[in-house]
């Protein structure tokens, strides 16, 4: 059984094993992440299958889970990457991701990020601005190599979402304005044979509900793809991005397959079925099938209020903090059940709070924060001297790895010789 289940008597599970055991096994303290590799897989390959026979590259966007046993996990389906850093790069790349599998983006990238990707010959650059058009250019030539490029259009494209996580909007950071493609093409056009511009690509942002802000998104992207090939310059792929959404207990969220579907039908209306499609999925892979094991404290009555204090806090995972996201918090050993407590953790923010759960009376010894695997250790800090989690690997039901969690030692040390 492949990700988060519970078992007859109420204990919750991953692949098929107790989450209690995987602990017990895998000898680590809480707070720890544990991820099934199997499940991620299958995510994978599910969406790979989506596709049908269209030629296409799931590029999976390694800034939601960079560890090297999902991204092992992830390669070995055949997958490529997306990544926003050289050193993201030089990560995939020794995880066995293929570079002509594997684009680069990012608003910022360095002069040596830039010279890193055109060395290791990867399928593009993806060029966010104008300005950097004419930087990469000026690499390419200093590297006497020839630079494979994509633009990243702004679509202009809203969606419903928090406004930290949309990035299709006009005052995004991100990609070059419709209006501003004029500009872009002079100066592709400009660079002779610097550059080899071999896509087009956009992200309209996160956690889409519905395929259809994807699909006004991608209609961008097509209308740009023709009209630089009725100017006579051949494509090999168009990217439309990532941002599938995943169920946080609230909500469902069309399949990851279900956006393939949509994709390829639209290449096919806009007659541009023959090149190569290119999607970024992140969270839909991995968010789902990791889980944040965490320990009680203590709880704590005031008035009315029931509170569960946990060693697991804002510095372990921040999505509530930052996005005000919700994330299932539920006893590791029994169904959830009232009455609800108040779950914080023992950072000193106010922030540092994870909303109500139904965690019963008494609290439970232990508790599972579902839903995990995206954005959660990647984003995690030492703040307030903290330790950061370990994190267990689960396959075939058993322990594959394990990292350890880094500890409070290595902080101090650090900070005395600061």
């Amino acid at each position: 059984m492949l990700g988060f289940a519970r078992d007859a008597d109420g204990h919750a599970r991953l692949s098929g094993t107790r989450l209690s055991d995987l602990i017990g096994a895998a000898g680590v303290a809480t707070p720890a992440y544990v991820y099934d590799l199997d499940a991620i897989a299958e995510e994978a390959r599910a969406l790979s299958g989506g596709f049908g026979g269209a030629p296409h590259v799931v590029a999976y966007a390694v800034k939601a889970n960079s560890a090297g046993s999902i991204l092992r996990a992830i390669a070995a389906t055949g997958a490529g990457a997306d990544v926003v850093s050289g050193a993201e790069l030089e990560l995939v790349l020794a995880c066995g991701f293929a570079p002509e599998r594997v684009v680069i983006s990012g608003v910022a990238k360095t002069d040596a990020e830039i010279d890193l990707a055109i060395a290791r010959g990867i399928l593009a650059i993806q060029a966010e601005s104008v300005e950097e058009i004419e930087r990469v250019a000026a690499r390419a030539r200093a590297a006497k190599r020839r630079a494979r490029l994509s633009l990243r259009v702004n679509p202009g494209v809203e969606i419903d979402s928090h406004a930290h996580i949309a990035t299709g909007h006009d005052a995004a950071k991100f990609g070059i304005a419709r209006s501003g493609l004029d500009r872009a093409w002079q100066r592709v056009d400009a660079a002779g044979d610097a550059l080899d511009v071999v896509g087009i690509s956009a992200h309209v942002g996160s956690m889409l509900a519905t395929v259809d802000p994807y699909l006004r998104s991608a209609r961008a992207v097509c209308e740009a793809a023709r009209a630089r090939r009725v100017a006579g310059h051949p494509l090999q792929f168009i990217d439309f991005g990532g941002g599938f959404g995943i169920d946080y207990g609230s909500s469902a969220a069309p399949a990851p397959a279900e956006f393939a579907r949509a994709a390829v039908a639209l290449l096919r209306s806009e007659e541009l079925s023959d090149l190569m499609l290119v999607v970024e999925p992140g969270r839909a892979l991995v968010g789902a099938h990791g889980v944040l094991v965490a320990s009680v404290v203590q709880g704590k009555r005031s008035g009315e209020r029931r509170w569960a204090m946990i060693d697991a806090g804002m510095n372990d995972l921040i999505r509530p903090a930052l996005y005000a996201a919700r994330h299932r918090i539920e006893p590791l050993d029994r169904p959830p059940s009232g009455p609800a407590s108040r779950v914080v953790g023992p950072v000193c923010e106010s922030s540092d709070d994870f909303g109500e759960h139904e965690l019963g009376d008494p609290l439970p010894q232990q508790v599972v924060i579902r839903d995990a695997g995206a954005y959660g250790y990647v984003m995690s800090s030492v703040y307030n001297g903290r330790a950061l989690p370990a994190e267990v690997f689960v396959a075939g039901g058993a322990v594959q790895s394990v990292s350890q969690s880094r500890g409070s030692a290595e902080w101090i040390e650090s900070r005395l010789g600061a």
